[in-house]
């Protein structure tokens, strides 16, 4: 059996889609890891789980019925830090992946990935901690001329930003309006321009940035 330092790996799959927690099941099998497999269908069932078991790897879906996974990687990484992150995702790596990794990731990897990628990816969260694919890296190095990148907070206005840290104090259009002076429909348009900014949907998406800065 492979084994990484000689001992039992516990793995956390996360994934609302039980296919794929089982496909990943199937994969662990031919890699022939010594490993111990935990499963959760929801964000709340992935953290009790951290927080009861001695984790080493988890992998977990970027979004799922009960919200956005970026939100719960901050608090992973407080409860197990040694914890490491691989997201297995469907969306898009050239947009996200930056964003999952400043926010705790320690690897992105696309679904649509052959199965021997998915494999390699999974050895090397093992053993070096960390999987970075050649379309990650090539952000990554574009992040250095470009900041936006990997922290998408630098894209927004002094403004912009102001609001965006208003809602994340849990201020709303109103008393956002009253407080700035000024109308209600600009605070919404300003906030919907923050979203596409940032390529979030929800305001919890937007705490969880800002708590990141």
């Amino acid at each position: 059996m492979n084994q990484i330092n000689n001992k039992t790996i516990q793995i956390l799959l996360a994934d609302d889609h039980s296919l794929i927690r089982q496909g990943i099941v199937f994969l662990l099998e031919d890699i022939e890891l010594d490993c111990e497999i935990f499963q959760a269908s929801n964000l709340q069932q992935a953290l009790e789980t951290v927080k009861n078991q001695s984790i080493d790897i988890t992998i977990i879906d970027a979004h799922f019925p009960d919200g956005n996974s970026m939100t719960i990687l901050p608090e992973i990484k407080k409860i197990s830090p040694e914890t490491k992150i691989l997201v297995f995702t469907g969306i898009e790596e050239d947009k996200y992946a930056l964003k999952f990794i400043n926010a705790g990731a320690n690897g992105f990897l696309s679904k649509m990935s052959e199965e021997e990628e998915i494999k390699q990816a999974i050895l090397k969260m093992l053993e070096k901690g960390e999987y970075i694919s050649p379309t990650t890296q090539a952000l990554l190095m574009n992040s250095m001329k470009n900041p936006t990148l990997i922290n998408p907070l630098s894209s927004l206005t002094e403004r912009e930003l102001q609001i965006a840290e208003m809602y994340a104090e849990g201020y709303g259009n109103l008393e956002i309006a009253n407080r700035l002076d000024v109308k209600q429909n600009t605070v919404s348009t300003i906030k919907r321009r923050i979203f596409d900014k940032l390529g979030i949907e929800n305001i919890v998406e937007l705490i969880e940035l800002i708590k990141n800065k």
